[in-house]
């Protein structure tokens, strides 16, 4: 990959990261209820799902897709019941604090599951990576090197645009009063189970 390639590949993914989705609704949704870090893990979760899809791109492996289109759907369908799941419990959650490190970590794992969920359940995300890089790179010519610059350039592309999500959706959370926190929940976790339901029904 020549430095023209590189920025104009760099800046392509920023745009499309920043564009309002479903991804970004989470990111801010996960941070807004639960804190900036849980943002950071579900960002790392949407990362991982989006370096997947780009490896399959890459290395050329569209049969995967095909293959392996009855797991995508039951990815989806996963994901989305996940998701619901997750948003009915914010909706009978209370107001509190995470006391435990136990809880801790088993919020931090739903956030990363939010994320990875919400990319892994979108089958036409392989099809959009294989219409994508080529605009930016012969596929047929990348090696080992390209394929890790691409893989960097994805990871703080991505994952820097969605943080900064996260950032600006905890800033809101902390300036929000306690005896609003509750709606915030109820609020948040509608968004969750509208987003499951959508990650169920699209095609």
């Amino acid at each position: 990959m020549t430095l023209s390639s590189i920025v104009a590949l760099f800046s392509a993914m920023v745009v499309l990261a920043a564009i309002p989705s479903v991804s970004v609704l989470a990111v801010s949704t996960r941070a807004a209820t639960s804190g900036f870090i849980h943002g950071v893990f579900t960002t790392i979760g949407i990362v991982l799902g989006d370096i997947i899809f780009i490896a399959i791109a890459i290395w050329g492996l569209s049969f995967l897709a095909e293959t392996m289109g009855n797991f995508f759907v039951l990815i989806k369908y996963l994901g989305g019941a996940y998701l619901i799941f997750l948003g009915i419990s914010l909706c009978r959650s209370k107001s509190r604090s995470l006391a435990t490190e136990e809880v801790v970590q088993s919020s931090l794992l739903s956030s990363f599951l939010t994320g990875l969920f919400i990319t892994l359940g979108d089958q036409k995300a392989t099809l959009f990576y294989l219409g994508f890089f080529p605009a930016f790179v012969d596929l047929s010519q990348v090696s080992w090197w390209d394929a890790g610059m691409i893989i960097a350039i994805a990871t703080v592309a991505v994952g820097g645009v969605k943080l900064g999500y996260a950032f600006l959706a905890n800033k809101a959370r902390l300036m929000i009063s306690s005896n609003v926190t509750k709606g915030l929940n109820i609020a948040a976790g509608c968004v969750m189970i509208a987003v499951g339901v959508f990650l169920i029904i699209k095609n």
